[in-house]
C-alpha cells in the first residue's frame, strides 16, 4: 500500500496571480486573511513556526519530500495546469525535473478546470478559460508531459506513467485525445500511460476509457455517500453557512461498498475540509476533526483499500491545501500530529503485510 498525497503548487508568485489578485499573491494570501465564522472555528490556520514557504526555494521542496517520506508518504501528486499551451504554476515541477532534486516519487494530476474569481471552476467571472483544442494542441501538451513521464522518479503502474485527469467529462473529445496520447507514448518509447480519472462531485466519464479511477475525498462522498447528518446549516450574521460533520463524512466513506465492476479503483482519504479562507461564509467548514480521529479513520480506510479494493495506492487530500483546510503539513495548532498519525498507520499496515507474507510462506512451505 502506497500513500500518495495531493500537492498544490500555488505557493510561489506568478505574473498572472499578481495581475488578478494583487502583487505578491500566493495561496498564503488567502490563508492569512481568513477569519473565524463561529465559536470554535479554527481560522486562520498558521504553519508551524511561521513557515510561510516559497516553493521556488529548493530547500523547501527538499524539506517537504524528506518530511513526507519520514512519515510514511510514498510520493506526491502535483497538480498540473495546462490551458491549450498556456501553463500556470509550473515552476516547482520544472525545477524538480531540471535539478534532479528531491529524490522523491511523484506524478501529475491535470487540474483541467477553468480558473474563476470564485474558486469554483464554474463558467462565471473567468480568469483563465479551459480550451482543449484539437490533435495539434494535444500533441503539444503530450510533448511537455513526456519529458516528465520519462523522469526516473515518476510513479509508474506496470511500467506505465500514472497520470490523473481531474474532470475528464469536461473534455469534448476525451476518448480520442487519450487514444492519441497512448499512441504517442508508444512512439516515444514508453510502455503506455496509466490514465486515472478523478471521481468527485462532478459528472464521471466512461470508465472503460481509463485504466483506473481515484475517489477524491471528501467530494466523492459529498456527491455519492449517505448524506444523513453530514450537513449542518448555520446562520452567520444573516447568511447561511454549511458546516460538515467530520465523523459522519468518514462513516459514509467507510460504510460505502466499492462499486468496482471490474474497474481498478484507488480509494481516497481526507485530512480535513474548510475552504472558507477562499470563499468566506459561502464556503464549507468542518466540525469535529482531530489528528487522532484522522488516524483512526485512515487506518480503517487503509484496511479497506487492501482487502476490498485490492489497491496498490491510496490518495490523501492533501499535503498542503491550506486554503481548503486539507493539509498534512505541520501547523501551529497541532504541530506534527497529523503526520505522526499517518506514520503510525503506515507502519501498522506494513506490519500487517509482513505478517500476511510470513503466513503465506509458512502455508506454502507446509504444502510442499
Amino acid at each position: 500500500m502506497k500513500v500518495i498525497a495531493l500537492h498544490l503548487p500555488q505557493f510561489h508568485r506568478i505574473e498572472e496571480n499578481d495581475r488578478w489578485w494583487g502583487d505578491g499573491f500566493t495561496e498564503w494570501t488567502n490563508v492569512k486573511k481568513a477569519t473565524p465564522l463561529y465559536s470554535g472555528h479554527h481560522q486562520p490556520n498558521r504553519p508551524f513556526q511561521g513557515r510561510y514557504y516559497d516553493l521556488s526555494d529548493p530547500d523547501v521542496r527538499k524539506w517537504q519530500a524528506e518530511t513526507a517520506k519520514q512519515h510514511g508518504i510514498y510520493g506526491f501528486c502535483y497538480y498540473h495546469y495546462w490551458f491549450k499551451g498556456k501553463r500556470l504554476l509550473e515552476k516547482p515541477v520544472n525545477e524538480i525535473l531540471n535539478s534532479g532534486e528531491p529524490d522523491f516519487p511523484f506524478c501529475l494530476s491535470w487540474a483541467n478546470e477553468t480558473w474563476t474569481r470564485k474558486w469554483d471552476g464554474q463558467e462565471s467571472d473567468i480568469l483563465m478559460a479551459q480550451n482543449y483544442g484539437d490533435r495539434d494542441d494535444w500533441e503539444e501538451h503530450f510533448n511537455y508531459l513526456v519529458k516528465v513521464f520519462k523522469d526516473n522518479r515518476y510513479i509508474r503502474v506496470k511500467g506505465k506513467p500514472l497520470f490523473l485527469i481531474y474532470r475528464p467529462a469536461s473534455i469534448p473529445r476525451c476518448d480520442e485525445m487519450i487514444q492519441f496520447w497512448r499512441e504517442l507514448a508508444l512512439e516515444h518509447g514508453l510502455e503506455g500511460i496509466h490514465f486515472v480519472q478523478t471521481i468527485g462531485g462532478f459528472p464521471t466519464f466512461n470508465h472503460q476509457t481509463f485504466d483506473a479511477s481515484m475517489e477524491f475525498e471528501p467530494h466523492y462522498t459529498f456527491a455519492h455517500g449517505h448524506m444523513n447528518g453530514i450537513w449542518i446549516e448555520m446562520n452567520i450574521k444573516g447568511q447561511q453557512h454549511i458546516a460538515v460533520n467530520y465523523d459522519k463524512v468518514w462513516s459514509s466513506i467507510l460504510e460505502r461498498t466499492p462499486h468496482r465492476n471490474g474497474e481498478i479503483v484507488y480509494p481516497g482519504a481526507f485530512v480535513n475540509w474548510d475552504n472558507t479562507p477562499r470563499r468566506g461564509v459561502d464556503g464549507q467548514s468542518t466540525l469535529g476533526s482531530t489528528p487522532e480521529k484522522f488516524g483512526l479513520y485512515l487506518s480503517r480506510q487503509m484496511e479497506r483499500a487492501r482487502t476490498l479494493y485490492k489497491s496498490e495506492y491510496l490518495f490523501v487530500n492533501a499535503w498542503n491545501e491550506w486554503a481548503e483546510g486539507a493539509y498534512l503539513e505541520p501547523d501551529q495548532n497541532y504541530g506534527y500530529a497529523y503526520l505522526r498519525e499517518l506514520k503510525k498507520v503506515t507502519l501498522h499496515e506494513l506490519g500487517n503485510i509482513n505478517r500476511s507474507a510470513d503466513i503465506n510462506r509458512t502455508l506454502g512451505g507446509s504444502s510442499e
